[in-house]
């Protein structure tokens, strides 16, 4: 069975961090596009991290690529 891939970067956690799934499997909680580029290399999918930002193939929910929670307000 082949087809597109499906990656999805969950919301910001508010104690940091954001779930990333891999065609519905949970690969991993990351705090970083570096952590989002080693979970989709282990899946064998290989991107720079500078290449994760801008993939049309990643779905981010929530925010994008420059939000990874656990920030403080005030």
């Amino acid at each position: 069975m082949s087809g597109p891939i499906r990656v999805t970067v969950h919301p910001p956690s508010p104690t940091g961090g954001r779930r990333v799934r891999v065609d519905g499997e949970i690969l991993g909680l990351a705090h970083n596009l570096a952590d989002v580029a080693e979970f989709l290399r282990r899946a064998g999918l290989e991107l720079d991290p500078a290449e994760v930002a801008e993939s049309p193939w990643i779905d981010w929910r929530g925010a994008g690529p420059e939000r990874w929670g656990g920030e403080t307000s005030g």
